[in-house]
């Protein structure tokens, strides 16, 4: 079951509502007593319904959740749409400058601190959740890959699991680097990060800055997971396909 209900985000876009979508295991209905972990998520009206999604394909999460009877909760937020490049900003955790748009202003500190101290506190109170960080998760692709990474190092008081699928590291790869070394993240941390074989051929580099990153990481003894998906390319599409690898590696113990 998927509940749909409205939020909004004073910290970033004031009173303007935006969807919250909270994915609940058919046991949650039957299980009176029972607690979750939960994984939230970034753009979430791409993570269920074709109909929401912005080019009408979803993850498929719903479906995959269901088949495998995963007992997780799974919070996810919508992005900001705004024209004026609103997703970039809050799934930012820096300045960059994207060609052709020019300077990016980073709000991802104010994301992750409102998921974090807003967001999260509500979804533990809202439901039966095991709200201690060994049972707190985070997930996203692409900028939300991006975010989930940054999450999981800025924010490992919170999180101890993040799932970052074709990360947008070619935003800020000196930050990112510097963040993974001062990170007090280590080998109770874990991580599934990927990338489409077909990215890698972007001509940013990515090869080289994606062995980088997992090197850093490595480092750091975190429990990584790290994949180069062959044929995987940017969407949703791709991202639905890697969703066994990237629930096995959160949900193992």
């Amino acid at each position: 079951m998927v509940e749909k209900w409205k939020i909004t985000i004073p910290e970033l876009t004031g009173d303007e509502e935006r969807g919250v979508y909270v994915y609940l295991p058919e046991s949650y209905g039957y299980h009176d007593g029972r607690r979750y972990p939960v994984l939230y998520m970034f753009d979430g009206h791409n993570v269920f319904f074709d109909s929401d999604a912005t080019y009408g394909k979803c993850w498929g999460m719903k479906e995959y959740m269901d088949f495998t009877q995963s007992q997780v909760i799974i919070a996810a937020v919508e992005c900001n749409h705004s024209p004026d490049h609103g997703r970039l900003k809050e799934y930012s955790p820096y300045d960059f400058q994207e060609k052709g748009v020019g300077k990016i202003s980073g709000k991802g500190n104010i994301t992750m601190d409102w998921m974090s101290q807003t967001f999260k506190p509500l979804i533990d109170s809202r439901y039966r959740t095991i709200p201690d960080r060994a049972h707190t998760w985070i997930g996203g692709s692409s900028m939300g890959g991006l975010m989930s990474l940054y999450g999981v190092l800025a924010y490992s008081h919170v999180y101890s699991r993040a799932a970052a699928l074709s990360p947008s590291l070619w935003t800020n790869p000196r930050e990112i680097e510097a963040l993974i070394r001062r990170s007090p993240a280590g080998k109770d941390t874990v991580i599934y990060m990927d990338y489409g074989q077909n990215e890698l051929a972007s001509g940013r580099q990515m090869e080289k800055l994606f062995s980088r990153i997992n090197s850093l990481l490595l480092e750091k003894k975190i429990c990584l997971t790290s994949r180069i998906v062959p044929g995987g390319t940017h969407c949703e599409a791709s991202w639905e396909k890697q969703l066994p690898f990237m629930m096995h590696t959160l949900t193992y113990h």
